[in-house]
């Protein structure tokens, strides 16, 4: 495989060192907030947030104080973004049925779809206030039916934003909490004196909230290991410099490490993007951040055939996927890591972000190996179970069942089944030898 970097980001091993860091911090932080409760909460929201109101949830009437701040066209933005949200995730639990079967003559077995029965979305919302993310998470539980789903974002310049707040309660969120970074996500998976635990925890953040997350995993459910945006750009000549540069930076401007890859296997269409990149970074008004980025996280791999842009590409498993190609499909046909693909020029991954309605929580860090991204589905269990109807199907069974135990050495198991061969198969049967 001729691979060829035309510029690399930071070794893998000083990321590492910057993981561990993020590690400790929210360790500690955790054990202050399951230790001292709404305390613990409140210094620490005073701390990052300069912010601490009388209550960090928001009433009815703050609620409809701070939709009422909201421009009608802002509003109308919302809603029409809301409403693609819901449709997807619509169609997508409408393809999730629960099932039942006879598998064998009185043997019926199934399962069912029952939502997770509390959530906690995070909307992060310190440096650009998430609108899309109340939609991501919060409209799709409400979708899939949660009883309890409880929201929380951070302040933004010291006060609640109103988008964000208005995007979480048409989202369907039941309480709303003005709480960011560690404190929010330990407050909804720990549970306080005035805000009770939630079974899930959803919803992207920056290193703190995801590494919070993570060490919150098995004390509640999470949506995906999420760390920082990451964007993928696929393309051969049949684009310009101008769409990639502008679909990298495009992501890279969401915080100081978020990784930018070209994948391509045009050397003219690489060096021109390293131009055209230079040259947006003067003009575009979060250069300070995207630049960062960039110089840190941003990549140029030049591939000799389509072949091994996809082996790369699958390698790599970005989390947006943006392919601009001559053969488009032929990536959706084959590719089999990444969070989202976006597919043709005419498309873009700030629409997933904001509005066209698929997804825009996605897997980083490698994690679209192993799963999708947040969707209906996940705020789903899948419950199996079982009925025996007929005595025969009883004894049938029961037969297989306790030589299949004994064979594994568990005798209790095995009279599990041979009770029920005796009662229903009239048999008088012995430890591990089931009638036949």
């Amino acid at each position: 495989m001729a691979v060829e970097y035309l510029k690399r980001g930071k070794p893998e091993t000083e990321r590492s060192e910057d993981d561990a860091k993020v590690r400790a911090i929210v360790e500690g932080t955790l054990r202050d907030i399951e230790t001292r409760g709404d305390v613990a909460v409140r210094e620490l929201s005073g701390k990052f947030d300069n912010y601490t109101p009388e209550s960090f949830r928001l009433s009815a009437s703050e609620i409809e104080a701070l939709m009422n701040q909201v421009a009608p066209r802002d509003m109308e933005d919302i809603k029409f973004a809301q409403e693609q949200v819901r449709n997807f995730a619509q169609a997508q639990r409408d393809s999730m049925l629960d099932i039942e079967v006879e598998t064998m003559p009185g043997v019926i077995l199934g399962h069912k779809n029952i939502p997770v029965q509390s959530v906690g979305c995070y909307v992060p919302g310190g440096k650009f206030p998430m609108v899309a993310s109340a939609h991501m998470s919060v409209a799709t539980a409400s979708v899939a039916k949660v009883p309890r789903i409880i929201a929380a974002t951070p302040p933004f310049k010291g006060a609640p934003n109103p988008a964000v707040i208005a995007a979480m309660h048409l989202g369907g969120a039941h309480e709303i909490y003005v709480l960011g970074g560690i404190q929010a996500v330990g407050a909804m998976a720990i549970g306080t004196e005035t805000i009770d635990p939630v079974h899930m925890l959803v919803g992207p953040g920056n290193a703190f909230v995801a590494e919070a997350k993570r060490q919150l995993f098995g004390r509640v459910g999470i949506d995906l290991f999420a760390g920082p945006t990451e964007t993928m750009v696929i393309a051969d000549e049949t684009v310009d410099a101008e769409l990639c540069a502008t679909d990298l930076l495009g992501q890279a401007e969401h915080g100081y490490n978020s990784p930018a890859v070209l994948v391509t296997n045009s050397r003219k269409l690489a060096n021109e993007t390293l131009e055209e990149i230079d040259r947006l970074l003067k003009i575009l008004p979060t250069a300070d951040t995207a630049a960062k980025s960039w110089e840190d996280y941003g990549e140029v791999i030049l591939c000799d055939t389509y072949d091994e842009m996809l082996a790369v590409a699958d390698d790599i498993a970005s989390e947006h996927v943006q392919v601009m190609t001559d053969r488009d499909d032929w990536f959706l046909d084959n590719m089999t890591c990444y969070g989202a693909l976006f597919l043709g020029a005419r498309t873009n991954v700030a629409n997933g972000d904001k509005v066209i309605g698929t997804n825009h929580t996605l897997p980083t860090k490698k994690a679209g190996r192993y799963t999708g991204g947040l969707w209906v589905g996940k705020f789903l269990k899948t419950h199996s179970y079982q009925k025996v109807l007929t005595d025969k199907a009883a004894a049938e069974i029961g037969a297989y069942c306790s030589r299949l135990c004994m064979l594994e050495g568990f005798v209790g198991h095995a009279e599990q089944a041979n009770i029920r061969v005796r009662r229903y198969g009239g048999g008088n049967v012995p430890y591990g030898e089931a009638a036949e």
